[in-house]
């Protein structure tokens, strides 16, 4: 229940619903998971500080900043800019505490300094001042101060955006678009853009709402030049905040669609440094969650650059592009690009040195279903390959791959069939995962090892 003084607008409340969903899901995965990422880790915890700013913001959104004239407000609570007590403190780069609203004013001028200190602000971005909105609210309470709405932020109706982060997020917009724009500017302009998305979600809705917004933002890398070694800053902020916008999943479709988008990918991904390369891959990861989008970046010729990256195996993005090839293979077309690509060849490269070999199997049981992949993999030593990692491995999701992998080599290639029953009559490794295996493990090992006996008799009965 709210409590009095306070209001929980539908909205708020919807935002904060889907916040603890996504907590849930979170939670959910790095309890269940046994291989559960890092990066999971760090999106509950993000969610975490969200569901809190959320929380802090619609108690402050209540605070009236007109006080009784004979009750004297604290210095400190004040705004240095309007002399008026902060109903949305944050804090800049300098460190010094403003109203967010009469700073963003002051930085819409043109100005890069602290207007307290003068220093020139490493970036703009403002950071709610938690502390501070805390102490103004138990400060009110302790001088019997009623708070009310009548000069309370407003908000979008769907996000909770406020009036005048609306209006500076559009002015960032303009910033990184403009020819008169100095390119420091741009770079600044993409930067907190790049930080906004990341930290505050609702800014991510506001890219469905103009057809212009994703065009503004993508304007300085429609230009040759901004891929060259003096911007690589530049293409990664810029990277970075079209992967941010393409986790909501209004926007899916419509970055998707853009018709720059793409292209423009396409090139981060061949000639970005290897932050951008990897956050590239995660975009098109995440776009891909739409069949239709499937379709769309498999036709743009996005799984080569993808394959060419995981061939190069560099750390910081493996878990990126074989998230995102997965993903794409999903859709049947897509598997014959990949093959017809050299996915297998790379892949079994990978697993064979023991490169995150969960994930690849993965792929490679998708590909499986792909006739010429099931030949490249007799032609490149799968089958051995395989056989090790099923008998080595303490991965239940590894092995049911493995073991799906080697039941469609049976059927499509018999050449290996001889192969697999010596490494069974030395090693029994099939027997033993039908065995002790998972459901779909002994399912898969039973039906190998009824092929396997079949096709011994028949020859044998020959």
């Amino acid at each position: 229940m709210a409590k009095p003084g306070m209001v929980d607008s539908g909205p708020l409340v919807a935002k904060k619903i889907e916040l603890k969903k996504e907590l849930q899901r979170l939670v959910k995965s790095i309890v269940d998971e046994e291989d559960y990422s890092t990066e999971a880790i760090d999106r509950a915890k993000e969610t975490l500080s969200l569901l809190k700013d959320l929380k802090l913001r619609r108690r402050s959104s209540s605070m009236s900043l007109k006080l009784p004239k004979t009750v004297p407000c604290p210095e400190e609570f004040k705004c240095p800019l309007s002399k008026e007590l902060m109903r949305d403190p944050v804090i800049v780069a300098s460190g010094q505490t403003y109203d967010r609203s009469f700073i963003q004013q002051w930085l819409k001028a043109g100005n890069r300094t602290c207007p307290q200190t003068q220093q020139v602000l490493s970036h703009i971005l403002l950071t709610p001042n938690h502390l501070v909105c805390e102490l103004i609210q138990q400060w009110c309470k302790s001088q019997g101060i009623e708070l009310s709405n009548s000069n309370s932020v407003h908000y979008n109706e769907e996000e909770g955006i406020s009036n005048a982060d609306r209006d500076h997020f559009l002015w960032l917009l303009e910033k990184i678009s403009s020819d008169s724009s100095a390119l420091s500017e741009q770079k600044a302009a993409a930067k907190e853009l790049r930080l906004l998305t990341k930290k505050m979600p609702a800014f991510r809705a506001v890219f469905s709402e103009s057809p212009e917004a994703i065009p503004q933002l993508l304007k300085p890398l429609s230009k040759n030049e901004s891929f060259s070694n003096n911007h690589y800053d530049l293409q990664e902020d810029v990277i970075t905040t079209l992967l941010n916008i393409s986790i909501h999943d209004n926007n899916k479709k419509l970055v998707a669609e853009t018709e720059m988008v793409i292209p423009i990918l396409m090139k981060a991904l061949r000639t970005g440094t290897i932050a951008t390369r990897s956050n590239t891959a995660a975009a098109l990861f995440t776009l891909s969650a739409l069949d239709s989008n499937k379709e769309l970046i498999g036709k743009s010729g996005a799984l080569k650059p993808l394959i060419d990256l995981l061939e190069e195996g560099h750390p910081l993005a493996m878990k990126d592009v074989a998230s995102a090839i997965f993903t794409l293979c999903v859709l049947h077309e897509n598997k014959a690009r990949a093959v017809r690509d050299g996915a297998v060849r790379v892949i079994l490269s990978k697993i064979k040195n023991r490169v995150h070999v969960d994930e690849l199997l993965a792929i490679l049981a998708l590909l499986s279903s792909h006739q010429k992949a099931i030949q490249e993999m007799g032609e490149l030593g799968a089958v051995a390959c395989l056989l090790s990692i099923i008998g080595e491995s303490s991965c239940e999701r590894s092995k049911e791959n493995c073991i799906a992998i080697l039941q469609t080599i049976c059927l499509y290639d018999r050449s290996k069939l001889k192969e697999i029953k010596e490494e069974e009559s030395r090693n029994r490794t099939i027997s033993q995962l039908a065995e002790n295996g998972t459901s779909r493990a002994k399912r898969k090992a039973g039906a190998v090892i009824e092929r396997l006996n079949r096709v011994v008799n028949i020859t044998h009965t020959a």
